[in-house]
């Protein structure tokens, strides 16, 4: 089986999951070839094996227009009833508004474009990660092929506005989609009848543990707290900044630092200078892999503020690194993290409960030890790379490209099998 996974941006600094599950299915034997919609920048593929990725990876865009203006050429040429079907879909599949039909008549070009080079090297099944723009690429390239289609759901922003009303649509015509958690197992269910729920597995995202670099503990004169993430308002920093002043006042001595880039960066700075936090927080901007993780194994615990997440790999890197860790109740959070075992749960948003766990890690040295202790263990048990995807090879192994004839049919609505139309499209 010949296997295509597509995604928006490949690879991304914030996504190296989906390279190391794509490395270690290639490392069990499955055939896998990489595209993306449109190229990293050079930030983003900094790290060798990323700057490897980008080297073995077909984009999509930027396209020249005579490569355009040939592709839709062959393809209405060749199949003219299966173009124009697929562009159909394409100006349905999407939401209200003027900018979402001109985005719809883009995906529609990339998914044409996309097509020929899919045929060129024999693709038999496209999978997509995120049930975003790119996915609906890979579902109109594969109606249009007649090729199987699953995607991976990832997290809140899936079932969120716009992608969310589109969900259903996207999991009805899917052959199966991965699920990170069982939380997000449950949202998938809830956008299409119980005779599509058979199609959901659970496909943990992962670690190479062996990849990991060696805890370095330092002395410090006082303890370190790590946060990693965008800077962005979901990930709820300004909150974290609340609580950890909070817990200062309380006469708890800290330092904390603040891993990642992002819209909120020049809010955060302004926040922090208000609370007269500038000699306790540091914000290191966006690291590579590589230094992010030295920054989690430096630190004496980790904390993460969300307001929705998945099931954070970060989590899952700080725990496999033998540290505590504090998070909120959301999502797949509690999926990985046992209040009491593994580290600290708080209700999200409720800063004063944040900044009593944060009180509690920075009060006891010996709490944090006994937390971080069956850490690594955890990690191990469920979410190592090479147990991770066992279900998601299986499945790929069982998958069966469509005949031509069948890529062709119909519904009695003219709808392509599997589809429907969004409401209000």
């Amino acid at each position: 089986m010949h296997i295509a996974y597509l995604v928006s941006q490949y690879p991304a600094s914030s996504h190296t999951f989906i390279r190391r599950e794509i490395e270690a299915l290639r490392a069990r034997g499955v055939t896998i070839d990489t595209f993306s919609i449109r190229e990293p920048s050079v930030a983003e593929r900094g790290a060798a094996q990323d700057q490897a990725a980008f080297a073995s990876t077909f984009y999509v865009l930027p396209v020249e227009l005579r490569r355009l203006i040939g592709a839709h050429t062959q393809a209405l040429w060749q199949r003219p009833l299966g173009y124009l079907r697929t562009l159909r879909l394409a100006v349905t599949h999407r939401v209200p508004g003027a900018k979402a039909f001109a985005w719809s008549l883009a995906h529609f070009a990339e998914a044409i474009v996309l097509a020929q080079e899919l045929e060129r090297r024999e693709i038999q099944h496209v999978h997509n990660h995120f049930a975003n723009s790119g996915a609906n690429v890979g579902l109109l390239v594969t109606r249009f092929l007649g090729l199987p289609w699953s995607l991976t759901l990832h997290g809140i922003s899936e079932t969120d506005y716009p992608a969310g009303l589109l969900l259903g649509a996207k999991l009805r015509a899917a052959d199966f989609a991965a699920c990170v958690s069982h939380f997000g197992r449950a949202q998938a269910m809830r956008s299409v009848s119980p005779d599509h729920w058979a199609k959901f597995m659970i496909v943990r995202c992962a670690l190479d543990l062996g990849a990991l670099p060696v805890p370095k503990p330092e002395r410090r004169a006082r303890p370190r707290a790590v946060c990693v993430g965008r800077l962005s308002p979901e990930k709820g920093h300004l909150g974290l900044l609340e609580a950890f002043a909070a817990a200062r006042k309380r006469g708890h001595e800290a330092e904390l630092v603040l891993v990642g880039e992002g819209p909120d960066r020049e809010r955060i700075e302004r926040r922090i200078a208000e609370l007269g936090l500038g000699s306790a927080v540091s914000l290191r901007g966006r690291l590579s892999e590589a230094e992010t993780l030295a920054e989690i194994a430096a630190a004496d615990f980790f904390v993460l503020a969300s307001f929705m997440e998945g099931l954070p790999v970060v989590l899952m890197e700080a725990m496999a690194l033998g540290l505590a860790v504090i998070a909120p109740r959301v999502a797949g959070v509690p999926e990985l993290v046992e209040h009491g075992v593994h580290g600290l749960l708080f209700a999200p948003a409720d800063w004063q409960e944040l900044a009593d766990c944060l009180c509690k890690l920075l009060a006891e040295p010996g709490l944090r030890a006994r937390l971080s202790q069956g850490n690594r263990a955890r990690v191990e048990a469920e979410f190592e790379i090479t147990k991770a995807v066992a279900p998601l090879e299986q499945r790929f192994g069982q998958s069966r490209p469509q005949t031509r004839a069948s890529s062709d049919r119909s519904d009695s609505d003219g709808e392509p099998r599997a589809y429907a139309a969004p409401r209000g499209a």
